[in-house]
């Protein structure tokens, strides 16, 4: 075995816009390196580069490249796979694309990881630099997270947000038809030891952190636990969660107290039927949504609020009544996001059952843009439905609405630091929507020089 060992992982980007990659400027670091850096012992050399915004060099020596593959960069992942395999590289697929399709994603890399990689990549490693990848590894389900270790240094000059991301759980106790996470993970929760995350923080100079738990509070003593120890930390974090949060007064109390300052919570959508159908029984079991939301306000919480647009009960007027509803909340921001089935879960495969998806795999069809609809709602046609989606999201971030969200002195104006994250992320992410809209999927084969070279 060699005395030094070269890992280079990869961050692909989503394709081209306009014929040039898109330039992501809302870009935070991809936490996943940093921990799977952490786990390996330091004579192992890790290199970073983030497809999104600089250049990769395919001609320098690596022992083993490791790409994090979802389901929007699938195709850009195995593009890239496929110039690093020409050069006789050793290439390993993961994330939770390979998860959910591992025969697919084997059809371009030498090896694949399904499942959480920290507790075997250590030995893939060193079977890789003796020669001996194998051709498929399984990670251990239920994970394992205690002992883990995050290498910062492998963002060191790489211009990211300036917030800190991390991780307290993975996984989630609901699930939703719709979603990958319940899929992946079957309604099981894993947390990390409280300690250890609060210890990994004590030492960040970045007051502001983001959780990136699929639902920070699905543990709830657990996750009282973590709270109680962040108090004396006096950091400002965000994370997601579920808003069935709002019915336990000491934890509301205990996030409170700890820092939170924001977070993302799936609505979905404003009607039960639809609700009913994604099995989201976690908003179910709310008396309302209004009077949720007005005990997050009590608490001075920004709310980022996600929508999934298409559901079966929707139609053009509802939709245009969800963002109205949502403008009215004052929500700090929202994401309306088309409801494109992800292979293997069961929205997907009801949809397939019924033949009404438009295409066999959409995230590698020539025909497939960002923002299209990618199946037959049961009211509106695809391309009803995709305008729909599109103007939802230009008339929640019109200018005008902007200005008129800011002006709640309980969340979005309560202090400087608010309103200035608020004008600071609103006006990025609204040219980032703008932008990305219409993008194609991968570069399509071209050696297309990054805009951030």
């Amino acid at each position: 075995m060699k005395d030094k060992i070269r890992v280079v992982f990869i961050k692909p980007n989503m394709g081209l816009v306009y014929g040039k990659p898109y330039y992501d400027r809302g870009r935070m670091e991809p936490l996943t390196f940093a921990v799977l850096a952490g786990m390996l012992s330091d004579d192992v050399e890790c290199i970073l580069y983030d497809d999104r915004f600089e250049k990769i060099y395919y001609d320098k020596p690596a022992d083993l490249v490791a790409i994090n593959v979802e389901i929007y960069t699938a195709r850009r992942a195995y593009e890239i796979s496929a110039e690093f395999r020409k050069r006789g590289v050793k290439v390993i697929l993961g994330g939770y694309h390979v998860s959910m399709l591992p025969e697919e994603a084997m059809e371009h890399a030498d090896a694949i990881m399904t499942g959480d990689a920290e507790q075997i990549w250590p030995q893939v490693v060193s079977d890789a630099a003796a020669g001996n990848l194998k051709k498929m590894y399984n990670g251990v389900f239920p994970p394992v997270l205690s002992g883990i270790k995050t290498r910062w240094e492998i963002f060191e000059n790489k211009s990211y947000l300036p917030i800190r991301l991390t991780q307290f759980s993975r996984g989630c106790s609901n699930h939703c038809k719709f979603c990958a996470t319940g899929t992946i993970y079957k309604r099981t929760h894993v947390c990390r030891p409280p300690e250890e995350v609060v210890a990994e923080l004590a030492v960040q100079k970045n007051k502001f952190v983001f959780f990136v738990d699929d639902n920070i509070i699905a543990e709830p003593e657990t996750a009282k636990e973590l709270f109680r120890r962040l108090i004396p930390l006096k950091k400002r974090w965000i994370g997601q969660a579920s808003l069935n949060f709002t019915n336990d007064p000491e934890l509301m109390d205990l996030m409170q107290r700890s820092g939170c300052a924001g977070l993302v919570i799936g609505f979905e959508t404003v009607n039960p039927e639809n609700l009913a159908l994604m099995e989201k029984n976690c908003n179910l079991q709310l008396e309302s949504y209004d009077d949720a939301i007005e005990k997050t306000r009590k608490m001075g919480l920004m709310l980022w609020a996600a929508f999934l647009i298409g559901y079966n009960h929707d139609d053009i007027n509802s939709i245009r009544k969800t963002v109205q509803w949502a403008i009215d909340r004052k929500f700090c921001f929202a994401a309306f996001n088309i409801l494109s089935p992800y292979p293997s879960t069961v929205v997907y495969d009801e949809m397939k059952a019924q033949n009404r998806l438009l295409y066999d795999k959409w995230w590698l069809d020539d025909r497939y843009h960002f923002g299209d609809a990618v199946f037959k709602p049961t009211r509106m046609t695809p391309d009803e439905l995709t305008e729909a989606c599109f103007w939802a999201r230009r008339r929640f971030n019109n200018p005008l609405t902007i200005l008129k969200r800011v002006l709640d002195f309980q969340t979005n104006a309560k202090d400087l630091w608010s309103i200035a994250t608020y004008f600071a992320y609103n006006p990025l992410f609204r040219r980032e929507l703008f932008k990305k809209h219409g993008m194609i999927l991968g570069y399509r084969n071209k050696h297309t020089s990054h805009q951030g070279e």
